[in-house]
């Protein structure tokens, strides 16, 4: 099964279905304007209120899976409950038991992208059998980030898929790389730029807290995959008293200010590269077995900093970050055997002046990701000046110092220089109000989804020793099994679970 799409982590959509219209069908009802967020709790619905979402046909059908459909509107600013109105559209899989359904579950798959609703549509198998006992329910994101055809309000805006930008070499660099993606960035704000100023995260969760409303839940069970979980963790920093579960899988941590996160991604890559070696050790079909494997790839590195070198294949030259990230893709993505042969091998020729073996696509040789990042470039922090972007990107290559150089996320929050919106939801500790959450990751993602975790005492995270992102969309039996136990009864699994 296609893996959700990562946009800050460089993945795309996958060809599902055909691409969604922008326009949203009249067939829907649009219903009650949400109150406010304070509103005391005995002015709460009753889970059996029912009346406030008009569930019908979906603007596309129901997928085979008898997805339903329904609109809500909400403010474009919620601090501005009387200004203008935008419209979400939901879709909820139905429970499939006979009585009553045990509550709902509130799922993102990430991106973050405004189609939801079809991919729990074509891609919501491994929701099955919690079906069975509860409403699942998604809804496409405001303004349809990454230009997907969702059914909500969209921004009509043209995205791109760029090349991650190269750290700065000066002050100069540093404004030319600010006005560029200024105008990338102005380009797209111009067509609306009331809802581009409120599109991050934030906005997100205030969406998701009027779906809450609607949908007449005390509190709500989230379900949040890759950047999903961002708004997750978004949602339970501003409503924390409204969470009963929240699931991550597979994200970034959302609750340590400054370069925490960019650290920790980058000891991810060293701990990678840690396994890769120890297996080069261990197997003799590795090109460098009973070699200095740490030695060389300095070496090599250090050699493409000072130089490019060639990759003839694609007809470009490679750099050391190029190098780190195009090795630490593989060794995340794959267990040990032919690809990670492939890696010793390209380092072999590296040293040798061809840097073929590390381009695993030529007619995309280099790191990147979809822009404008109308949702990223509000929810991350990023440097005002030449000086603070190196001083970050010193300090992670100092915490992973065979890998740090690819900078990963950091390299593309640096798109986000010059932008003309200030950052609105900066990353932040949660409140001790949330209640203990539910994490899984894998080699790529666990050690980020155990930090988000980890920032509310008694959270457990299910480590899978492997490959692999968004473990529950994979439809991995034994994660699904804890993770809608989970949601189900709010019983967590022992706390070194291993799927």
């Amino acid at each position: 099964m296609p893996r959700p799409p990562v946009r800050l982590f460089h993945s795309r959509r996958p060809g599902a279905t055909a691409a969604l219209p922008l326009a949203v069908t009249t067939a829907l009802t649009t219903v009650l304007v949400p109150l406010a967020a304070t509103a005391a709790a005995a002015e709460e619905p009753s889970a059996a209120a029912g009346g406030r979402l008009d569930w019908g046909d979906c603007p596309e059908g129901d997928y085979g899976a008898g997805m339903e459909c329904a609109e809500l509107r909400v403010p474009v600013d919620h601090a501005d409950p009387r200004g203008r109105h935008i419209t979400l559209t939901l879709g909820r899989l139905p429970h499939t038991e006979e009585g009553r359904a045990e509550g709902s579950v509130l799922v993102n798959p990430g991106g973050p992208m405004g189609f939801g609703i079809e991919y729990l549509g074509t891609l919501g198998a491994p929701f099955a059998g919690l079906r069975e006992h509860m409403d699942v329910v998604t809804w496409d994101l405001r303004g349809d980030p990454g230009g997907f055809g969702g059914f909500s309000t969209p921004i009509d805006c043209e995205w791109d898929y760029v090349r991650s930008p190269a750290l700065p070499a000066d002050q100069a660099a540093f404004d030319d790389l600010a006005a560029a993606n200024r105008e990338t960035a102005d380009a797209c704000r111009a067509a609306d730029p009331e809802l581009f100023d409120h599109m991050g995260s934030a906005d997100h969760a205030r969406d998701l807290e009027a779906v809450r409303r609607a949908l007449g839940e005390r509190r709500l069970n989230l379900h949040m995959t890759s950047y999903g979980g961002t708004i997750g963790q978004t949602y339970a920093r501003l409503f924390p008293e409204r969470v009963r579960t929240l699931y991550l899988d597979g994200v970034a941590d959302h609750t340590e200010a400054g370069d925490a996160v960019y650290e920790g991604f980058a000891a991810d890559g060293d701990e990678a590269f840690g396994r890769f070696t120890d297996w080069c050790a261990e197997d003799a079909s590795c090109a460098l077995h009973g070699r200095d494997v740490p030695a060389l790839w300095r070496e090599l590195i250090d050699a493409a900093d000072s130089e490019p070198i060639p990759a003839p294949v694609a007809d470009v030259d490679y750099t050391g970050r190029d190098i780190q990230h195009a090795a630490v893709g593989v060794l995340f993505r794959s267990t040990p055997g032919p690809e990670w042969a492939g890696v010793a091998q390209a380092i072999a020729d590296g040293l040798e002046g061809d840097a073929s073996g590390f381009v695993t696509d030529p007619e995309r040789p280099f790191a990147g990701f979809p822009m404008p990042g109308v949702v990223e470039c509000l929810d991350w922090e990023y440097p005002a000046d030449h000086a603070e972007a190196a001083a970050t990107a010193e300090r992670i290559e100092e915490a992973a110092p065979l890998t740090g150089g690819r900078l990963q996320m950091y390299g593309n929050i640096l798109s986000c220089a010059g932008w003309p919106t200030p950052v609105s939801n900066p990353p932040g500790p949660l409140p001790a109000e949330v209640p203990p959450m539910l994490g899984a990751g894998s080699w790529s993602d666990g050690g980020s989804t155990a930090r988000a975790v980890d920032a509310v005492e008694g959270g457990v995270t299910i480590r899978r020793d492997g490959p692999g992102h968004g473990l529950y969309w994979m439809g991995d039996a034994c994660v699904i099994a804890h993770a809608d136990h989970y949601l189900r009864t709010t019983e967590l699994p022992p706390a070194d679970t291993i799927c």
